[in-house]
């Protein structure tokens, strides 16, 4: 039966949920009350799949890249990993001027950078192939793009939110770090609520604004996608026009990917950087 354009979105934006119901019973959601019904822990496996199975695929490309690096003629991707690592690398030293940096700031910019950018790379597949392929073996919903997930983006952000805080009780110890809370801006005894309310606010939206920048621009970019793939079924002149979109919004959409996960990356490395201040100017 073919579906109406609401049907046909409302499908595409529906992950392929496994949980349990009130009613006791488990399994993966067939449809979008199923996934509502399920709750808060309801799991996402599409999206745990392609992040970690991305994930995985880029750490055998990187270790093979190292592995296979000699003093001679540098290949492709070795040209290309090294140009990546020197790109970060700078990013962090002019983030830490005057201070040094833990070992794995720039490790973890780095697998943060190409991790986000290949997730999000994946929105550039057309929007029927995986799904009507994966449907084709009886998995009836499929979102192949990680990052348009809130969970994806707001559990990394979570990570680097914990390696703040790390950080900043490891650089100033907890006398410091609480003492940055409750006398900032203000310092003095009397004003301890009114700063630990707006520091604690302002520490806070650091892992909320990062991860969801991340998933509301690859959500909207997620959308357009589909509501351009609806056109296709209209008519001749939409379907005319919707290539024509599709490929002008696909090209735009590469810079969006890109400038995603390098802001991404970026504000990881100003947050560490602020974490290891042990003063305030």
């Amino acid at each position: 039966m073919a579906l109406t354009s609401g049907e046909y979105i409302k499908h595409h934006l529906t992950n392929l949920t496994w949980g349990c119901t009130a009613g006791g019973h488990c399994g993966f959601a067939e449809n979008a009350d199923q996934v509502k019904a399920m709750g808060f822990w309801a799991i996402h496996f599409d999206s745990i799949a392609w992040s970690l199975g991305l994930g995985l695929l880029l750490a055998f490309l990187l270790r093979r890249a190292a592995v296979q690096a000699t003093a001679g003629v540098p290949g492709t991707l070795l040209n290309l990993i090294e140009v990546l690592v020197d790109f970060v690398d700078n990013s962090v030293r002019e983030s830490f001027q005057g201070r040094a940096s833990s070992p794995m700031v720039a490790p973890m910019a780095l697998s943060l950078l190409v991790w986000i950018f290949t997730m999000n790379f994946m929105d550039l597949i057309p929007v029927d192939i995986l799904p009507l392929a994966f449907k084709a073996a009886g998995v009836e919903h499929m979102r192949v793009v990680p990052t348009t997930d809130p969970n994806v983006t707001l559990g990394m952000a979570l990570y680097v939110f914990l390696m703040i805080l790390f950080y900043s009780i490891r650089q100033k110890g907890f006398g410091g770090f609480v003492g940055e809370l409750t006398l900032h801006p203000f310092n003095h005894w009397v004003f301890i609520p009114v700063n630990f309310v707006l520091e604690g606010v302002s520490l806070l939206a650091k892992p909320v604004s990062l991860g969801m920048r991340l998933f509301g621009n690859m959500y909207a970019g997620e959308l357009i996608f589909i509501l351009i793939a609806t056109m296709y079924a209209a008519n001749v002149l939409l379907g005319s026009l919707g290539i024509v979109l599709q490929w002008a919004w696909a090209v735009f959409h590469i810079l969006i990917i890109t400038l995603q996960a390098f802001i991404f990356m970026m504000l990881t490395i100003v947050y560490m950087s602020a974490a290891h201040e042990t003063h305030h100017g």
